[in-house]
Parts: structure tokens; sequence; C-alpha cells
């Protein structure tokens, strides 16, 4: 009994944990297309460049979870998670 509630405990964790990772994910994704376009900047230009880079991916990748999540109406479980995964890996 004892390790089918440890199992249950650890499984919400791990649910609960998942949508946080995702945005991680996304965030250094964010990070990384950045710095790439930043090139060899330095100092308070590269800061300035970085913070409006993210800013701007930040928002296209909202304006893109919305528009995919508009498409996905209606669609629920496995389909909807199926969807807006392919959704948002679109270009």
């Amino acid at each position: 009994m004892k390790k089918i509630l440890a199992l249950s405990i650890l499984g919400l964790f791990a649910a609960m944990a998942s949508p946080v990772m995702a945005a991680e994910n996304a965030q250094q994704e964010r990070m990384k297309a950045c710095n790439k376009e930043a090139g060899d900047k330095k100092g308070d230009e590269r800061k300035k460049f970085m913070s409006t880079c993210l800013s701007d991916k930040k928002k296209a990748s909202d304006n893109k979870m919305a528009a995919c999540n508009t498409k996905s109406k209606g669609m629920k479980g496995d389909e909807h998670k199926k969807f807006m995964s392919d959704c948002m890996k679109a270009a």
C-alpha cells in the first residue's frame, strides 16, 4: 500500500513538472537563437539586443500558441496533445 501511495505521489510531481520543463525548454531555445543572432556584439549593445530579441521571440511563440489553440478547438486528450506538438514544431 505504501509503495502505491509513493508511486502515485511521484507520478503527480512528474505530471506537474512537465509544463514547467516545457516552458524552460522554450526559453532555452529562444536564448540559443538570440545568442546566435547576437554574434560578436559586446557590453550594453549586446544586452539591449538580447532583451529585444528575447521579447520578440516570446511574442512570436505566444502568437503561435494562440493560433494552434484556435485550430485545435474540439480536440481532446491525446489528439489535442499530438496536434499541439506538431503545430508548435511547424515552421
